[in-house]
């Protein structure tokens, strides 16, 4: 039978000219990155940015992707001596006319960035097509984040004001309402702005918020008035500064209201908020730890302390791996995240799927690595209901019991210097272990010489150790963490290391577990932060902190 449709003469010829995205990257945090354009990244060949709207796009984008620098010395134009720059139009242009698939960022919304404007013209005088992906614009999201609403139940009207830009006459129609005024300007522009709304009719008593940084955990918020502004940013030791050409966003109204912004500051009060935590783990296992710390407001920066590498003689896996096919094992432990990703590995290069594990019970010691198993297809029948570790994961196994257990025997892929603990406790329940090296850890190599300096010279709010090599590696490689710099230990073991290590342990998870120290560490913030507003004192982070200053070890 022949096909109904249409023949694929009846369609047009495609056209080899590539399109262009032009997608708003929100004001800093690249959580606010809207799925179309996380989409729009994904699947870009050429991405176009200023270098800070690139750090927040560029993790979405693909592996590969072309990131000219918007500013290009043409050598091959050069006439007499003079180079020619190219800029992002040309560039955008450049690229599009070649096929390829463009997005040129910009901060905020492209709708209010008057060259993305001009970029769209060019685009459409030349043919090209080209589509436009909104984003949060400055002006709105960093007063959110500041905690200033910019609109109540009465509705005020709210105007916006690029200072840069604003004529007198715009000056005079804001001052002379009674509107909330969101004034985009720089740090040291902000006094000047104030006096141009007090010159046109503005009190100088009112209300006045200003937010660099925003959305940002570099954010920084001070309260004022239109008439005390200039006074506030010089008694913050903020101005004069080589960063005044900084940009802010500064709301003008009864909402920027200092009694009002105590209590809707929601980003700036977060626990650990603005605090650089330093992370020594292996990278994949960093990566969950990293996000919940984000969300009580740190900064986390990865150190691998241990390297993870294959055992030194194969075969005993390699026996192992063909047992668990062949019906050897009722039971195989995992132990970590890393001894499913050994497995996965094995199983991979014989060809091998998680339809392998058919019939055979799999057991995780924590949510972690249950988590690791389910990504490979693996539903474990075991996960420790009390303490994730292996006296927990003990706890719950069951007795080897002839009757109801055909084979009596156990698979445990693990490090080379893992405990005995596991071990002992399945044979005293009556199993057989083939206790197997499926991978070995070694101190990774020293991180960058900054990185070395930060950690010995204070630079760190924080340091997580979530186990006793942890501490031995990250001293061995890169020194001993400063002494402001607040140390949080997984439990006694680990702490013992630190101290033996010359540490003062301030926090002490009350569970063996990476995200129950994350939340000890949390309140440990939380009961800083509420101690220094109770004192009528600054908040600031350890690392602001004297030398020599002690804190008492918390446990939560």
């Amino acid at each position: 039978m022949s096909p109904t449709g249409p023949a694929a003469s009846d369609f047009p010829a495609l056209s080899p000219q590539g399109q262009v995205t032009f997608l708003g990257a929100g004001p800093g945090d690249p959580g606010l990155l809207t799925l179309r354009a996380v989409e729009a990244l994904a699947s870009a060949d050429v991405l176009v940015a200023e270098p800070d709207v690139l750090d927040v796009v560029r993790g979405h984008a693909r592996a590969g992707v072309s990131t000219p620098e918007l500013t290009v010395v043409d050598v091959s134009s050069t006439v007499v001596g003079v180079p020619v720059l190219r800029d992002a139009a040309n560039l955008v242009m450049e690229a599009a006319k070649g096929g390829r698939r463009v997005v040129r960022a910009v901060a905020g919304d492209p709708g209010l960035d008057g060259n993305a404007g001009a970029e769209m013209l060019a685009c459409a005088a030349a043919g090209v097509p080209f589509e436009v992906v909104p984003g949060v614009a400055n002006a709105v999201g960093v007063p959110a984040y500041a905690g200033v609403p910019l609109r109540d139940a009465q509705g005020a009207d709210v105007r916006f004001v690029d200072a840069r830009t604003a004529s007198d006459r715009c000056w005079s129609e804001v001052g002379a309402s009674d509107a909330t005024a969101v004034v985009s300007t720089t740090l040291d522009s902000v006094a000047a702005a104030a006096g141009e709304l007090v010159s046109a009719g503005r009190k100088p008593d009112t209300p006045l918020t200003v937010t660099i940084g925003g959305t940002t955990t570099r954010q920084r918020t001070w309260t004022a008035t239109l008439g005390t502004i200039a006074q506030t940013l010089k008694q913050a030791k903020v101005l004069p500064s080589p960063e005044g050409h900084r940009p802010v966003i500064a709301v003008v109204g009864e909402r920027s209201s200092a009694a009002q912004r105590d209590q809707l500051a929601w980003f700036e009060s977060k626990p650990l908020f603005g605090w650089k935590v330093l992370v020594p783990r292996t990278k994949e296992q960093a990566a969950s730890l990293s996000d919940q710390l984000r969300s009580y407001g740190a900064v986390p920066h990865e150190v691998p302390t241990i390297a993870v590498e294959p055992p030194r003689t194969p075969q005993q896996m390699e026996r192992a791996v063909k047992g668990l096919v062949t019906g050897r094992y009722e039971w195989i432990a995992f132990t970590s995240v890393n001894a499913v990703k050994a497995v996965r590995e094995k199983f991979e290069e014989y060809g091998l799927d998680a339809r392998a594990f058919a019939g055979i019970k799999v057991a995780a010691v924590g949510e972690q690595t249950a988590a690791a198993l389910v990504d490979f297809g693996v539903k474990p029948d075991l996960v420790p209901s009390g303490e994730q570790s292996a006296a927990g994961l003990l706890e719950d196994w069951p007795p080897y019991d002839p009757v109801f257990d055909p084979i009596d025997r156990v698979f445990l892929p693990r490090a080379d210097i893992a405990t005995e603990t596991l071990v002992a406790g399945l044979i005293e329940l009556g199993w057989e272990v083939d206790d197997v090296t499926a991978y070995r850890t070694v101190r990774a190599s020293p991180p960058p010489a900054d990185t070395r300096e930060a950690i010995k010279g204070g630079g760190f709010d924080a340091v997580l150790f979530t186990s006793s090599s942890t501490v031995r590696n990250l001293v061995g490689i890169a020194g001993k963490p400063h002494n402001v710099t607040v140390i949080a230990c997984i439990g006694p073991a680990t702490a013992k290391t630190a101290e033996e290590h010359g540490l003062r342990v301030d926090v002490l998870s009350p569970e063996p577990s990476v995200h129950k120290l994350a939340e000890a560490l949390s309140a440990f913030g939380a009961q800083r932060r509420d101690a220094a507003k109770e004192a009528g004192d600054p908040v600031t982070r350890p690392s602001e902190r004297r030398p020599g200053a002690r804190r008492r070890r918390t446990t939560t």
